[in-house]
């Protein structure tokens, strides 16, 4: 009877699974990591685990402190939703975010794997949302994993601690942590994040010695930081850079950040460690509305970064990878060096005296204009150069000299479309998105000259429909995917080329091609060097 009974359980066991496939049913995936099983959903032949904790939740005594293992649970966990996004200010009013609330609890990673056995070793991305390390989420839309992971990617989004509770430095801080450093604990919950991956992501489909880690702006900023540092750059074995770096500019040191954190505590009559830790995040975020970028610095602590990151790569220190890396073509307008003045010859040797003085006549042969629109361009040039556009190519070229492996560097020139007509006169934003004129007063934004900051990000990772706001065109979608094909191509195999895609060729010492990325998409030789070698000269 033992027999018959079993054999019929079988049969109904069998019978019911049947049946739900038939009703378009899946049965939701489950992966037993390190610290124990999850279960996530099954979406379009897809296994996405969302709101994964990495590590500890970063509050009580946790909070300024590096981040701690996960504990281990017992049973299944849930993976089904996003995590809470970092506390934060909405500083740009116009992120699009899928996660639980705002919390000091942020500590969350997402997965989109293609995997169908669990055993395919397939290539790992891990990519790093931007957002002036004041904000942002691994939840936007626009970073969404599931277009790469049809590439045969396994793709992953990580969340990181933000502003004040991210980066402050404070000498209690410092003398407190068992490295005596402080600050930078947004870079370290991400290298967490990169450490949890190498352990767990082969349970995932994914192959722990091919993980590319990726950015845009913050998150490009972040990818330089991790190859910088010896707590990732062992982990990493490739990288891509979209938009930023840390090598444009001196970091700060470990004393001048805990001064700016120890200032910043008077100002709101905190006078130790316990005051500030005693605060609700909610009031430490309404503490930092008023402040100035950069009041958080990141700095060199002597633990995540032992050395500045330029010295770093300029002694071959850093991660030995292939790189791929680039900027847009309008990362800033022009009023960032005019201000309300005419874009004039006129106007722009006056504000080139202004930032340059006794370097003044150098630096108009590198930023020349004889017309009112050679004026605009070559400020709008200046801007953009000043804001992201050196320390990226300084980045490149640092990598291609010390690195050891090859660099492929693109100029990124398509403009957005038109917005789509239900959005009204809208304007688009630095981090993305828009902000609706809602008086009706005011007047329609120009259209692009060209990519904007952060405009490619949908394209590079296949997400161009997830965003309503633009009227894409068949161009559009060709762009992207020209440029997903790119990015694929690279993460799978640490070089960009491949079928159906221009040929692009890698950084030489004294033959610099650059992929421009745009509805003509094809390599060009380096323009504009002059440029970059005259601001380098300013940081000496």
């Amino acid at each position: 009877m033992k027999k018959v009974s079993f054999f019929s359980f079988l049969l109904l066991l069998m019978s019911t699974k049947m049946m739900a496939q038939m009703r378009g049913e899946t049965t939701a995936p489950q992966v037993k990591t390190v610290n124990g099983i999850l279960e996530g959903t099954s979406e379009s032949g897809l296994n996405v685990f969302r709101g994964v904790p990495f590590a500890q939740p970063p509050v009580g005594d946790l909070r300024w402190r590096e981040p701690q293992p996960v504990k281990n649970w017992t049973g299944v966990r849930k993976a089904d939703k996003f995590g809470p996004r970092a506390m934060q200010l909405p500083i740009f009013g116009d992120m699009s975010f899928r996660s639980d609330g705002v919390s000091e609890d942020c500590l969350y990673l997402n997965v989109w794997s293609p995997s169908k056995t669990n055993n395919e070793k397939l290539p790992v991305l891990v990519y790093f949302y931007g957002g002036g390390f004041l904000a942002g989420d691994g939840s936007e839309p626009r970073y969404d994993g599931a277009s790469m992971a049809r590439k045969g990617i396994v793709s992953v989004t990580v969340n990181y601690r933000l502003g004040v509770l991210g980066f402050l430095s404070h000498p209690e801080l410092t003398k407190e942590s068992p490295h005596h450093a402080s600050g930078n604990y947004g870079l370290l919950d991400q290298s967490a994040a990169l450490q949890w991956v190498q352990k767990n992501i082969a349970a995932f489909g994914g192959d722990p010695k091919k993980i590319t880690i990726a950015g845009e702006s913050a998150g490009s900023f972040s990818v330089s930081a991790q190859m910088a540092s010896p707590l990732s750059r062992n982990i990493i074995a490739g990288a891509i850079g979209e938009s930023g770096s840390l090598l444009g500019n001196a970091s700060a040191s470990l004393q001048s950040a805990e001064k700016s954190g120890t200032d910043w505590a008077k100002s709101i009559s905190k006078n130790s460690l316990a005051d500030l830790r005693a605060m609700s995040a909610d009031d430490l975020m309404k503490a930092t509305a008023k402040i100035g970028f950069g009041t958080f610095p990141v700095c060199v602590d002597g633990y995540f970064f032992p050395k500045s990151p330029i010295d770093i790569f300029a002694a071959g220190q850093q991660a030995h990878v292939p790189l791929l890396v680039g900027w847009n073509s309008q990362e800033m307008v022009y009023q960032m060096v005019l201000g309300g003045d005419k874009p004039t010859p006129e106007n722009l040797k006056k504000a080139i005296k202004k930032l340059y003085g006794d370097q003044a006549e150098e630096a108009m042969k590198v930023y020349n204009a004889s017309t009112d629109d050679e004026a605009e361009q070559a400020a709008t040039e200046m801007a953009g150069d000043q804001f992201i556009g050196f320390g990226t190519w300084r980045w490149s070229e640092m990598q291609s000299k010390t690195g050891g492996k090859p660099v492929y560097r693109y100029m990124y020139a398509r403009p957005r479309p038109e917005m789509r007509p239900e959005m009204g006169n809208a304007t688009a934003n630095l981090a993305g998105g828009v902000t609706k004129d809602t008086t009706g007063k005011a007047p329609k934004a120009p259209p692009a000259k060209g990519a904007v900051h952060s405009a490619e990000i949908e394209y590079a990772l296949g997400n161009l429909s997830s965003n309503r706001v633009y009227d894409w065109q068949p161009e559009d979608y060709m762009v992207s995917e020209i440029m997903q094909a790119f990015f694929a191509n690279f993460i799978k195999t640490g070089n960009p080329n491949g079928l159906g895609v221009p040929k692009w060729p890698a950084v030489e010492r004294n033959n610099v091609q650059v992929m421009h990325i745009n509805v003509n998409t094809g390599a060009e030789t380096e323009k504009n060097r002059n440029r970059y070698l005259f601001l380098e000269k300013q940081m000496k």
